[in-house]
């Protein structure tokens, strides 16, 4: 069996002005509690991370020994989320991801506060993201669906299909070409395995959807890299119930450029669009000139990603007050032993 080189698996200049002329390096295909399993030159390995296996993602490049991970490289692009749960923590989804395909359907599924938030994700990341709207093969008319997509932001490539056919599900191949990533995310039961499968040519469980409420039941547990038919990569993660954005304003903003931009004419930087005088964007809603759920889910979101980045940022500044506080007692204990 051939095994794939560094070129093969999307190594670029970018990692390449990282480390020396001939490294040993390789790419992560999973992530594990005390393991990380990687693909290389040299075939596939497990390593052994250096810290937490939670600073690193499904996508990411390591240098390595054969047995210890050493360094993580800087990721090209990096998709994050605040961790699910009430905890404050920086979670890492995946890295080095050109598109990011959000897969919905041409049904109940298609919501837009999530499409959006997804779109935002993918901005902040980096990626370019594209809409994958499936179960096209359903509806009277799959044009009117990608036109709902379109609408959303100027950012949005969108596409519909039907995930069962294989030759309409490789039309994703070309985002999924030689050296190239595609990452598939979106809600559970809208067709992310069923393009795996087409994809990869890999043969995955795949389950229905609940016909009630269009939404699916969870096939994919765990993020993994695989090898595209097309020649490049796919990342399939799992549906994920929380998406809480974090260090993602400028994304938000590029989502909403066309309400970002009209903040910029408000007569106080601070406007809240409110009751303030002067403000552009109360009067471009007044006028009808833009949706007020629209504002809303933009408001909403900016006020999320405040919240958890703020969050973040004081739980990082605890951290590094406990350690110089740690720091400072061994110090002293040290010099104390040293006196005695």
């Amino acid at each position: 069996m051939t095994h794939p080189t560094l070129a093969d698996l999307g190594w670029s200049d970018h990692f390449a002005r990282q480390c020396g002329p001939e490294p040993r390096a390789a790419r992560i295909s999973a992530v594990h509690r005390d393991r990380l399993q990687v693909l290389s030159p040299d075939g596939p390995l497990s390593l052994v991370p250096r810290g937490h296996a939670g600073g690193y993602a499904v996508g990411d490049f390591v240098l390595h020994d054969g047995v210890l991970a050493l360094e993580r490289l800087a990721p090209q692009t990096e998709i994050a989320r605040r961790a699910a749960g009430t905890g404050a923590a920086r979670q890492l989804i995946a890295a080095n991801v050109d598109t990011l395909a959000i897969v919905t359907s041409c049904n109940a599924d298609f919501n837009a506060a999530r499409l959006e938030r997804y779109l935002a994700v993918a901005e902040a990341a980096g990626c370019l993201p594209l809409v994958v709207l499936t179960k096209a093969d359903l509806v009277d008319d799959p044009r009117d669906w990608v036109r709902r997509a379109q609408r959303l932001s100027p950012l949005v490539t969108a596409l519909a299909l039907d995930a069962r056919d294989p030759e309409e599900a490789r039309r994703l191949d070309a985002w999924a070409g030689p050296g190239q990533t595609l990452a598939l995310t979106g809600s559970s039961g809208t067709g992310k395995t069923t393009l795996l499968n087409a994809l990869t040519g890999a043969a995955e469980a795949t389950r229905g959807i609940r016909e009630d409420d269009a939404k699916g039941r969870h096939t994919t547990t765990h993020r993994a890299l695989r090898r595209a038919l097309a020649g490049g990569w796919i990342i399939d993660t799992p549906g994920m119930r929380e998406l809480a954005l974090t260090e993602a304003a400028e994304g938000i903003d590029a989502v909403f450029a066309d309400l970002a931009d009209l903040e910029t004419r408000c007569r106080f930087s601070d406007c809240r669009h409110e009751t303030e005088p002067g403000c552009a964007v109360r009067a471009a809603l007044d006028a009808g000139e833009i949706d007020a759920d629209r504002l809303a889910r933009w408001e909403k979101l900016r006020r999320e990603e405040r919240r958890n980045t703020k969050t973040l940022a004081e739980a990082h500044a605890r951290d590094r007050a406990f350690g110089k506080m740690v720091r400072t007692v061994m110090r002293d204990k040290r010099d104390r032993g040293l006196k005695g």
